[in-house]
């Protein structure tokens, strides 16, 4: 009976370990490779930086990492603030088809991509607008917006009411118990619905592929034209730096979130 216990944990951290293993083993080869002078990713390694000097010459490469930056950090913006909005009238107040809005955030977040990138498509052909950054931006932003407003409404959920209606009561005007009450307190969840944002617009293939205006790419979808004309090794320099960037700020956000 006393070896339950320690079997239980050990099966659990064999689990967990495995599960890891499984999730990081393709990045750990992808980010090994980028650092193999083959270009047929072959082993042994044969240590080289002669990938990242190759994605230093590669334009467009550069160019669609920076298009889709910019396009995750705007979008991602633009999202976090009305679904902050959105959350915090869902969250505060009392109106009639509450509940329905609600429910409706749900099937945005399971529709597949694919779906919505094509009724979007024919909604802006209907209209009779053409395919442009402005059309890339607005797609971004409807894929974004469930997921803010869905994470915002979970910290606000979670905070205690009483303390806005205490700052009101003490004579402070409504713009100013959201910035010195109501904003600090849902300030983890909004950071945590922007890095959240930042990632979908960042990783998105579908919307930007059928959305984007002639001649403008975004990482996946220029990613995904590479691989179809020969794998380059120059994708693993470029994806390596993504994810060191991106774990990096997932561990400040996570350090900043957890420190309030």
């Amino acid at each position: 009976m006393g070896d339950r216990p320690a079997l239980g944990a050990w099966l659990a951290r064999t689990y967990i370990g495995l599960s890891l293993l499984f999730l990081y083993a393709p990045v750990l080869v992808m980010m090994l490779m980028a650092f193999n002078r083959s270009q047929l990713n072959e082993f042994p390694i044969v240590w080289d930086l002669v990938w990242f000097r190759r994605l230093a010459q590669n334009e467009r490469l550069i160019l669609a990492t920076l298009n889709s930056l910019a396009l995750a950090l705007l979008s991602a913006l633009t999202a976090t603030a009305l679904g902050t909005l959105a959350a915090l009238a869902l969250a505060r107040y009392r109106f009639r088809g509450r509940q329905l809005l609600q429910a409706l955030l749900i099937p945005p977040i399971t529709i597949p991509w694919l779906i919505l990138a094509v009724a979007m498509l024919l909604l802006f052909f209907w209209a009779g607008i053409p395919r442009s950054l402005a059309t890339l931006y607005l797609g971004h932003v409807t894929i974004q917006l469930p997921y803010t407003i869905l994470v915002v409404s979970s910290r606000l959920a979670n905070t205690d009411p009483a303390l806005e209606e205490a700052a009101a009561s003490l004579g402070a005007r409504p713009w100013r118990t959201f910035w010195r009450v109501t904003f600090p307190l849902a300030l983890p969840g909004i950071l945590a619905a922007g890095l959240f944002a930042f990632t979908v617009s960042f990783d998105n293939f579908v919307i930007s592929y059928f959305l984007a205006p002639p001649g403008v790419s975004t990482l996946p979808v220029e990613i995904y034209s590479a691989i179809r004309k020969g794998f380059t090794p120059e994708i693993n320099a470029i994806s390596t730096i993504v994810f060191l960037l991106s774990a990096t700020s997932i561990l400040v956000v996570g350090r900043e979130i957890s420190l309030r």
